[in-house]
C-alpha cells in the first residue's frame, strides 16, 4: 500500500502535535516549525496513518525521514512491508527509533552516524545561572552586555513582530545573505515565521530592546513538556555581548517550567560545532543515516 503525501499545511498543527506528543523522543527536526518552515527548501511532504506521520524530503535527494507518532505500539515488521520494498533511505532517525529497527526481525539495515544533525542538549538551570569557571567567560560577557546598554527584554508578540522582521532585513544585510544559499534558506524561513507568527500554536521568542530598535531576538518552540527548542537567534555584532545577553536573558524569562533547552544541530560546520560546544551540553539527541531492505 502507497502513502499518500501531500503538502504540509499550517492548519493541521493540531493533528501533527498528537502524534508528536505520543512519540517517545523528539528531534528538532519534529518540531512543526521546522517541518513547515523548511518545506519548500527540502521538498518536504507527509502522509498520515493511524499509527504514524511519515516524512519524505525530495531536495537535494530524495529520502524519509523518521516517521512520527508512538514507535513503542507499532508492528514495524507489517508497516514497513506494508508501505516499502527494496532499499529505503531514511535520515535524521533518532537513536530511540534506531534501537526499535534494530529489534525488528528479517529487515536489513545499513547504519551511519549523522554527526553534523545531532542535536545539542543543554539544562535550563545551566544557561541561566551560567556559574562556575565553565561559564566565567559567557558571564563576563553577559556583565558587560548588562552594564554597557541600556536595554529591556520584550516577548515577541503580533504588536512588534515587524520590528523583528525588520532586524533581520537588517541581519541579512550585514551578512549578504544572498550571496550564501545556506543563509538565503534561513532566511526565507525566518521571514515565513516571522510574517505567520499568530497563526503557530507553540511558538514563543524574545527581543533585546536597545534604545528604540531590536538588538538581538529569539525564535523558540515548546518541543515537550520539559524542553523548548531554540531555532533562530540572532544579535547585532555591534553590541558585545549582545549573544550571550540574548541566550541568558530569554532562557530566565520564557523558560520557566522548562527544565532542558534544545540547540538544533551544527550541520558539521566548525563555528557552530565550537559555539555549541563551548555552552557546556549536557547531552546530545543522537540521529543517523539509515538504508533498510527489504
Amino acid at each position: 500500500m502507497s502513502l499518500r503525501f501531500e503538502p504540509i499545511r499550517i492548519e493541521r498543527q493540531p493533528d501533527y502535535f498528537e502524534f508528536l506528543d505520543a512519540c517517545p523522543e523528539k528531534a528538532s527536526d519534529y518540531s512543526f516549525l521546522n517541518l513547515w518552515g523548511w518545506a519548500d527548501v527540502y521538498g518536504l511532504e507527509w502522509a498520515w496513518t493511524p499509527e504514524l506521520v511519515w516524512i519524505r524530503q525530495s531536495r537535494p535527494v530524495e529520502k524519509y525521514w523518521a516517521p512520527v507518532g508512538d514507535w513503542k505500539s507499532v508492528d514495524w515488521a507489517e508497516i514497513l512491508r506494508l508501505h516499502f520494498s527494496g532499499n529505503v533511505p531514511f535520515g535524521r532517525v533518532p537513536e530511540g527509533l534506531l534501537r526499535i529497527w534494530r529489534q525488528t526481525p528479517g529487515i536489513k539495515r545499513e547504519t551511519q552516524p549523522s554527526r553534523g544533525h545531532w542535536d545539542y542538549l543543554y539544562s535550563v538551570t545551566d544557561l541561566v545561572e551560567l556559574k562556575g569557571n565553565k561559564y566565567h567567560k559567557k558571564k563576563n560577557l553577559l556583565n558587560q552586555f548588562s552594564k554597557r546598554y541600556d536595554y529591556q527584554y520584550i516577548p515577541l508578540v503580533g504588536d512588534n513582530i515587524h520590528q523583528t522582521i525588520q532586524m533581520q532585513e537588517n541581519w541579512c544585510t550585514w551578512r549578504d545573505c544572498a550571496s550564501q544559499a545556506a543563509l538565503d534558506s534561513e532566511n526565507q524561513v525566518i521571514s515565513k515565521a516571522l510574517n505567520n507568527w499568530q497563526r503557530f500554536h507553540r511558538l514563543m521568542g524574545g527581543a533585546i530592546m536597545v534604545e528604540t530598535e531590536v538588538a538581538a531576538y529569539t525564535v523558540a518552540e515548546k518541543l515537550s513538556a520539559d524542553t523548548l527548542v531554540i531555532h533562530f537567534e540572532k544579535g547585532d555584532h555591534d553590541f558585545k555581548g549582545i549573544y550571550q545577553a540574548i541566550n541568558q536573558i530569554f532562557l530566565e524569562n520564557a523558560g520557566r517550567g522548562f527544565t532542558m533547552v534544545n540547540r538544533e544541530q551544527d550541520l558539521d560546520s566548525e563555528g557552530l560545532r565550537k559555539a555549541k560546544l563551548s555552552y557546556n551540553p549536557v547531552g546530545f539527541l543522537k540521529k543517523f543515516d539509515v538504508e533498510l531492505s527489504f
